[in-house]
Order: C-alpha cells, then structure tokens, then sequence
C-alpha cells in the first residue's frame, strides 16, 4: 500500500491512532438500519475522509439498498476493521444528492479507491486529472465527459458526519450481510 498524504493534526476528540487507521485504512463497516424490517444491516465499502468529522462512503453506478437504509434512517455506526484496534463511532448520514456537491467527493473516492496495490495508478491518474481539470474550468459534460457524467450521477454518495465519541470496540466487528 502507498502512503498517502497524512491528514492534519489529529482533532483533541479523536485518538491519534483512529487518525492514523482512517488516513491509510481501505474499508469501513457501516452498520444502519433496514428501512422496510427494522432490523441492522452492516455493509463494509471504501471510503474517502476529509482529516475532520466526515467520512464518504460510495461504490459501483446504480441503486444500493444500503444507500436507501441511510436515506430513511440517517443513524448509522461506523466501525473500524483494519488496523490493530477497532474503533466505534456514532454517525449521522446524509445522501448526497446534488452534482456539484457530489462530483469532488467522488473523484476522491475513485482516487483513493486507485491507490490499492496493483491498480494502473499513472493512466487512471491521468484521466482523473483531465476530469478536474473539466471541472475547475467548468465545461460542459461533452465529447469524452458525457458518459463520465453518467457513471459519477449513478454512483451512490454517501456523508457520514461523526457526532459521537470514538470508542474502542470490545470483541469483533460486525460481520457485513
């Protein structure tokens, strides 16, 4: 695994060794509950972190039930699972549903996601780069940008915004369904 860019110093709430497994982590466990049964369902997807209070969870174009859980019931617990310790924390999660507010989010994701050992980082980094650039000068979604619009406008996006004190989580994680 490269290391990435670490974040900025660790927030007084949130124990450095969380900072550290959220900055080079791969996966989270998001455990929610089913909007139809009531019962929890736990899913583990990438992610993207701002260094602050949010995580952003996202994954393959198209509907998610898990994404449509969030959307009616917005508290969620996040578990760590990679790392020596695992760490528990209360979230509340938003959809996020406007372009504009989506597109940096994603890029972060499929950037990060880009980062996993084996992946063909300069070409795929390459095109990430043509995308931001297509944004930052604000084109149109033309030409070759079409259909990257259309994959970014399916792709779920998800805020999960901490609103609780991290703690260390006894036993084992939740297993994903």
């Amino acid at each position: 695994m490269n290391p990435r860019t670490p974040s900025p110093a660790p927030l007084a709430d949130i124990p450095e060794e969380l900072h550290r497994i959220l900055d080079f982590s791969f996966v989270l466990r998001t455990t929610m509950t089913r909007r139809r049964s009531g019962g929890t369902r736990t899913v583990e997807t990438t992610y993207t972190w701002d260094g602050d209070r949010c995580v952003y969870l996202s994954g393959y174009p198209g509907s998610r039930d898990w994404v449509a859980n969030m959307a009616a019931n917005s508290s969620v617990t996040v578990t760590t699972v990679e790392g020596e310790r695992n760490y528990v924390i209360a979230a509340t999660a938003r959809v996020l549903r406007d372009r504009d507010e989506r597109v940096g989010h994603l890029l972060a994701f499929i950037d990060r996601w880009a980062e996993r050992p084996g992946f063909p980082r300069k070409r795929f980094r390459f095109l990430l780069g043509a995308i931001r650039l297509n944004r930052r000068l604000r084109l149109p979604w033309w030409g070759p940008f079409y259909p990257v619009r259309r994959i970014l406008d399916r792709m779920p996006c998800v805020e999960l915004r901490f609103i609780g004190e991290p703690c260390l989580l006894e036993g084992d994680p939740p297993e994903p369904a």
